[in-house]
């Protein structure tokens, strides 16, 4: 049963990205903050920035974000709707993918774009350095390792503080790893979707912050043994996906997204969900069919 006297990210105990970023697990991502098909403006404006500023007041001070994401909409939204950021406040953007139109989305992880979109990116979020700066998703017209050193040389400038990385495979994250200090793994996983199972526990012996993108997507199917979890816990199929993800791993960092403050509210209260071993192990053995990629 969730506290309802408790609605703050902090409830979900704390991670120290990289050996100097410590954030409450309970993130927010800031895609779904933009117009339809992740492009453009959303259609509310205000409703935009009043979530953004509810989830510093739910103690949130992890937010995941992308040049792509509008294309540089959120980015915007969320200097508009914070700067001056709180002293503790850790954002992660990501480069590396265009958007020629609404719902496309192309590979571009060359040394001279990956340098372009961070310069973007700084400008957006008004910032001299970005906390975590992550490749959106290698391309497979560009090295992985030339994209890699890209950022490494970025990270020497000063302009990143941290290297992280999104929509890899294991392997990538060992190879890059050779390259730069990575810090954090982003890609789709949830209780019923984990192809990333070894990539996470990969992540928990190397102290590696994993972000799960798409953490309540499967949730929202209402898989009969989420909707069983959430009926004896007084709580939504949503909070339980999110409780999962929680129990899961010390390093998971779970980055719900959302443009409704209600919802936002929802998912911050999960951090005070306890869930039974019972119903965590019920949800281990779900498997639903893999969702497309994105984040």
């Amino acid at each position: 049963m969730i506290n309802e006297q408790v609605h703050s990210a902090a409830a979900a105990g704390t991670f120290t990205i990289g050996g100097d970023l410590t954030v409450h697990r309970l993130g927010y991502g800031a895609m779904r903050i933009t117009g339809p098909g992740i492009w453009g403006p959303p259609a509310d404006k205000d409703s935009a920035l009043a979530t953004l500023r509810r989830a510093i007041d739910l103690n949130v001070n992890l937010i995941d974000t992308a040049d792509s994401y509008g294309p540089a909409v959120s980015e915007e939204l969320i200097a508009e709707a914070l700067y001056p950021y709180p002293s503790d406040l850790v954002i992660a953007t990501k480069g590396g993918w265009e958007r020629p139109g609404p719902g496309q989305w192309t590979h571009n992880a060359g040394r001279k774009h990956l340098a372009e979109a961070l310069e973007g990116s700084l400008k957006r979020l008004r910032l001299d350095h970005i906390d975590i700066y992550q490749l959106h998703a290698p391309d497979n017209a560009v090295s992985f390792e030339a994209s890699v050193e890209a950022l490494a040389k970025l990270r020497e400038q000063g302009k990143i503080l941290h290297v992280g990385l999104s929509n890899v495979t294991r392997e990538h994250v060992e190879r890059a790893r050779k390259v730069v200090p990575i810090v954090s793994v982003q890609n789709r996983y949830s209780f019923a979707d984990r192809e990333s199972d070894f990539i996470v526990d990969y992540c928990e012996q190397h102290n590696i912050a994993f972000l799960p993108w798409a953490p309540l997507g499967q949730a929202q199917e209402a898989h009969d043994a989420v909707k069983k979890a959430a009926e004896d816990l007084e709580a939504s199929p949503l909070q339980v996906a999110l409780a999962w993800l929680l129990k899961r791993s010390k390093v998971i960092l779970p980055i719900p997204g959302t443009s409704s403050i209600k919802h936002l509210e929802e998912n911050i209260a999960a951090a005070s969900l306890e869930l039974p071993q019972a119903a965590y192990d019920e949800l281990s053995e779900v498997s639903l069919p893999a969702a497309s990629l994105r984040g």
